[in-house]
């Protein structure tokens, strides 16, 4: 396996996102409808609202994986960002999804002044779950019947990490 590079997300990648997007096993773990046009991944991409970071993961130029960061634009909220996180399924379990995590910390803690990063995801996605608790998400309640998959509701966990403080400091 060649190395994991992360680089910002180009319109080119549109056709390597639909094709990740376009997995059951990744649609069922997001909030999207199954068999997404390549139409509607292509105009995402360029209509990016301000405060959006697109991050692609690749291993020997192919798009492993991508995260999309929105840091919100609300006056008292500019301090917070949420993400969502897809992974190829031919590439789970390469840490691709660790790299996008570190790189996606690294801009909110380092560069975008983000103190909070929010996140749901589902109760019964294990994996991510643990991913998230490995850089530093905590539990912060449960949204009982929160969304449909596959003709079924199912709840999911709110999640967030606060920006460490400053050695010695506390608010």
């Amino acid at each position: 396996m060649g190395k994991i590079v992360i680089r910002h997300a180009e319109i080119g990648d549109a056709a390597a996102l639909h094709r990740i997007l376009s997995q059951p096993e990744t649609y069922a773990d997001i909030l999207q409808l199954p068999h997404p046009s390549l139409q509607h991944v292509q105009d995402r991409m360029a209509d990016c609202p301000p405060g959006t970071q697109r991050l692609v993961a690749c291993i020997d130029n192919e798009v492993a994986g991508s995260l999309m960061l929105e840091v919100n634009g609300r006056a008292r909220r500019r301090h917070t960002a949420s993400f969502g996180l897809s992974i190829d399924a031919s590439h789970r379990g390469k840490g691709v999804a660790s790299m996008l995590m570190h790189e996606m910390i690294n801009l909110c803690d380092n560069w975008l002044g983000v103190e909070r990063i929010e996140l749901t995801v589902f109760v019964d996605n294990q994996a991510a779950i643990a991913l998230y608790q490995k850089y530093g998400f905590a539990t912060e309640g449960v949204a009982r019947r929160f969304a449909v998959r596959n003709g079924q509701q199912v709840d999911a966990l709110y999640m967030a990490r606060l920006r460490p403080y400053p050695d010695g400091l506390r608010a």
